[in-house]
């Protein structure tokens, strides 16, 4: 057997259509355009090639797009104040931190500032909370963008054995909070895997869907994946490659090659999740944008 290649790109493409057509009804029917805006600290790599990520999906489906950039050195009390300001500008609807940041900033401090109804990225306490309750308002994107795959690629997930390997509060927990929820694309029996777990190939192998997010190359082998599972790989890691121009290349966190051979179905890395995670990012926004006009 080969697993069919699910094309993040693809399903992409049909919620940045969605998400077009919602801004320009939004527009019609507000006279204004959603806005979203990033908070960059220092120049990692990685991350400024994800918010320029974000910055093309804006500009794609209308959303206006700002990107404020501050190097490594800024204190705490200034990132918090730059927040601050943001949560009163009626023309921000989102709001997003670019996480990691550096060691001395605390992330959760920053992302308490984060006014609830402008965080899109999910991750404010009051956001987690309603989440964990079954009454989302934001779920963090790449979650959200899961569990779009898998209903776009027809996989029925009600009452699916569902195996998550990774506990992170950014995919892992609101992953499992989604999908143990009532409704479509969800009602699944779920397991998590972590750095606890005795015997994590003997859960993994049980999984009617397989999602690793780990964080580290190799984390599932094709040997953990149940013949016919479908198989969704969140992670995303730099591996150092002599034959490329860059000098390396991307992989996720299971073997694919081995498990092409097993799975009926595998999102490839890059070229999978990733796309999906921005695309949602953009149904956060919109939806923001919704909220604050209903609640004026």
């Amino acid at each position: 057997m080969t697993a069919r290649i699910i094309d993040g790109k693809e399903v992409a493409a049909k919620v940045h259509e969605e998400v077009t057509a919602g801004v320009t009804e939004f527009k019609e029917q507000h006279g204004a355009i959603p806005g979203l805006t990033v908070v960059l600290v220092g120049d990692d790599p990685a991350s400024l090639s994800y918010v320029k990520g974000k910055e093309r999906a804006c500009e794609k489906v209308g959303i206006a797009t700002e990107t404020i950039l501050r190097d490594s050195s800024i204190t705490q009390e200034e990132l918090i104040w730059i927040v601050k300001r943001l949560n009163t500008d009626p023309a921000v609807n989102g709001i997003l931190v670019q996480l990691p940041l550096p060691k001395h900033l605390d992330e959760d401090a920053v992302i308490h500032a984060i006014d609830p109804m402008k965080d899109v990225d999910g991750l404010h306490p009051e956001n987690a909370g309603l989440l964990m309750l079954g009454q989302p308002r934001f779920a963090p994107a790449t979650p959200l963008g899961v569990q779009r795959m898998l209903v776009q690629e027809n996989v029925d997930m009600n009452g699916a054995q569902v195996v998550i390997v990774g506990r992170s509060k950014l995919v892992g927990m609101p992953l499992t909070a989604l999908l143990l929820q009532k409704g479509i694309g969800a009602n699944s029996t779920v397991t998590v895997c972590h750095t606890g777990t005795k015997n994590m190939a003997a859960e993994t192998r049980r999984a009617d869907v397989l999602i690793a997010a780990a964080g580290f190359p190799g984390a599932v082998t094709a040997d953990m994946v149940k013949p016919g599972a479908v198989v969704i790989d969140v992670g995303v890691s730099r591996v150092e490659d002599s034959t490329r121009k860059r000098g390396y290349r991307l992989t996720g966190d299971v073997e694919f090659e081995g498990a092409l051979e097993v799975a009926s179905a595998i999102t490839p890395v890059p070229g999978g999740v990733g796309p999906m995670t921005i695309a949602m990012l953009l149904v956060n926004v919109l939806q923001a944008a919704k909220l604050a006009v209903t609640n004026r």
